[in-house]
């Protein structure tokens, strides 16, 4: 019998498209800090975010697959937190993000958030529930 696969941390790659419009979102209204930033020939092209153990790095999308491409489309991410989720509601809406769900308990155990990013990319943030 194979051994099972045990992965021990996710890093998630997003294509964006508009990388400053982005990071501004990330860092200032969820929360994420800088790792590094990603240059190639001197143009910024991508930037690699921390919160925590998750790592998530954005890249500008060049534009070869089509400006109008549609991101994040049946596409989900799901942050578990330690931090009082109610208070970080608070924090995003304070600083200019919507929340497409209000702080709410789920029958799973678990008191969760769901917002959108400027691409379209579905998150939600939940905490355990107590």
């Amino acid at each position: 019998m194979p051994t099972p696969f045990h992965a021990t941390a996710l890093t998630l790659s997003l294509t964006v498209k508009e990388l400053q419009k982005s990071l501004a979102w990330y860092t200032d209204v969820i929360g994420f800090e800088i790792d590094r930033k990603i240059e190639r020939d001197g143009v910024l092209r991508g930037v690699a975010l921390k919160s925590g153990d998750i790592r998530l790095t954005i890249n500008q999308d060049d534009g070869a697959k089509g400006w109008e491409r549609i991101k994040g489309l049946g596409f989900s991410i799901r942050i578990t937190t330690d931090t009082d989720i109610d208070a970080f509601a608070a924090r995003i809406k304070q600083q200019g993000g919507k929340l497409d769900l209000e702080p709410t308990d789920m029958s799973w155990g678990v008191r969760l958030i769901r917002l959108t990013d400027p691409d379209g990319y579905k998150i939600s943030v939940s905490m355990p529930k107590k």
